[in-house]
């Protein structure tokens, strides 16, 4: 394989640190799926038929076996904790957490994405990360997308987003999501959004921090691992704690319209919504879906304490009006982790005034992002654009920015998976633990549970080993090392 780095740039450095166990630098990056519902791992079904026993619909109800999904969102290697971002626009019937699209039984050409976001760029230790996503201002064609892909037949063209007029008179919110590490756990947020219209509208923002559930299904891996825990440091902060991933703090600084409200739920299901239980948890994973857009009354958790938070801003931006809302996770305290090369967690301090316990948004805040920024120009310039120029750099800059985007984390223990989950109550109709089920039931002994080169993050969340060679081909020339563990792997 060719490596086409230069090792004078400071990612490359960052690079060398990682491979050399010296440093955890791609201990969080863009590991969160994009799509979980719908997907063989999450298929509790005996008819084996992932569409139909997870639907989108139930995807903010139900908690996740295997991974976890949402927008714009980055998590640790093992998906221990994740950060994304929820918007309402006060129009949706559905809080945005998550990437729509039709199933495999709804599309005309089978499952299809239906949406409107770009991945801009990326270093491979996610030192930097930028990312845009258009969410409109009218309502979601959630009904039309549906309806129009399943009368269409395979010769006819697909309906897209675009097709539905939501974007008229650009007449949508520009979101746009930015990554910077001012150390290996110390990880700062910077979320930008744009009026596009020629209108002033509201925007609901809620950048959330959630832990996923492995705590509720009786047995595997994860089952010794305990409850994580989320709960409000006063009115601008969050204390995450995890057995494995020891403690964090995320630091929210007021937007324009002041300190955002705290919330707080459990990553647990909404049994009663979805499958009509009598008791189940008071406050369950689409609290803030309930809080937010219906308006409900007891459905986040008062005592501020969970396993899912989110800052809570409400914005009112005029024509071409942008506001910034700024996240900062750090570690709180050092503790031995579980992950493969003996890596101790919590290594790395912050840079600058916004270390361990100084102030999370000072001037350094600011200074991280433009050193990241201009490291990752140096990196690209040096390695692997350093032959290119002008428009044919920006296509392959963004490409390489597509290629990091697409490692995510792949949990998937087929024994585990075959047997059931002894800890889950059975949904309507079906077992709780599924004798048998034939699908992969040769495959047994396959154990993954790593961060994964995906073709596509939504249609195609998994992989295939010859995609994922032909992925380390480009791969190589920006990270030889991550290539060469995903082809031993």
């Amino acid at each position: 394989m060719s490596d086409d780095r230069d090792a004078t740039t400071a990612e490359e450095r960052r690079l060398q640190a990682d491979a050399g166990r010296a440093e955890n630098w791609k201990r969080w990056g863009p590991y969160l799926a994009e799509r979980q519902w719908g997907t063989v791992r999450e298929d509790s079904s005996a008819a084996a038929d992932p569409w139909s026993s997870f639907p989108h619909d139930q995807a903010r109800s139900r908690a996740y076996r295997w991974g976890e999904d949402g927008l714009l969102g980055i998590c640790d290697r093992q998906c221990r904790v994740a950060i994304g971002i929820a918007l309402w626009n006060g129009r949706d019937p559905i809080l945005k957490e998550r990437l729509f699209g039709l199933d495999g039984h709804e599309g005309n050409h089978g499952e299809d994405v239906k949406e409107l976001y770009y991945y801009l760029d990326a270093t491979p230790t996610a030192s930097y990360l930028k990312a845009l996503y258009k969410y409109p201002q009218a309502e979601f064609p959630y009904a039309e997308l549906i309806a129009e892909g399943r009368r269409r037949g395979r010769d006819d063209a697909e309906h897209e987003l675009v097709d539905t007029g939501v974007f008229d008179d650009s007449r949508y919110f520009d979101v746009l999501a930015e990554y910077a590490k001012a150390a290996p756990d110390d990880i700062l947020l910077r979320v930008t959004v744009t009026n596009r219209g020629p209108e002033t509208a509201p925007l609901h923002v809620l950048p959330t921090v959630w832990c996923r559930n492995t705590w509720s299904w009786g047995g595997g891996y994860e089952s010794g691992w305990g409850r994580p825990g989320l709960q409000a440091a006063g009115d601008g902060a969050i204390e995450v704690e995890h057995s494995t991933l020891g403690r964090y703090r995320v630091d929210v600084e007021p937007g324009p319209g002041g300190a955002p409200e705290l919330l707080f739920t459990e990553n647990e299901t909404n049994s009663g919504r979805l499958y009509g239980a009598a008791e189940g948890p008071p406050h369950a994973k689409d609290a803030f879906h309930a809080h937010v857009v219906e308006g409900a009354a007891g459905a986040v958790n008062p005592q501020r304490r969970g396993t899912k938070a989110a800052a809570h801003h409400v914005l009112e931006l005029a024509p071409g009006a942008s506001a910034v809302l700024r996240l900062r996770l750090r570690h709180d305290v050092e503790v031995s982790g579980d992950e493969t090369g003996g890596v101790a967690e919590g290594s790395g301090a912050a840079a600058g005034d916004g270390g361990a316990g100084g102030a999370p948004f000072g001037s350094a805040f600011e200074q991280v992002f433009a050193e990241r920024i201009a490291e990752a120009d140096a990196f690209y310039a040096a390695g692997p654009l350093r032959n290119l120029e002008g428009e044919a750099a920006a296509v392959a800059r963004q490409a390489y920015a597509g290629l990091v985007w697409s490692k995510q984390f792949y949990y998937y223990a087929v024994r585990d998976w075959q047997q059931g989950d002894p800890g889950q109550p059975a949904a309507p109709g079906q077992p709780a633990a599924p004798p048998g089920r034939s699908r992969n039931a040769d495959w047994p002994h396959l154990f993954n549970r790593d961060v994964i080169s995906r073709p596509d993050t939504w249609e195609y969340p998994w992989y295939a080993a010859w995609d994922l060679a032909f992925h380390m081909r480009p791969f190589a020339r920006v990270d030889a090392d991550f290539a060469k563990e995903q082809l031993v792997l």
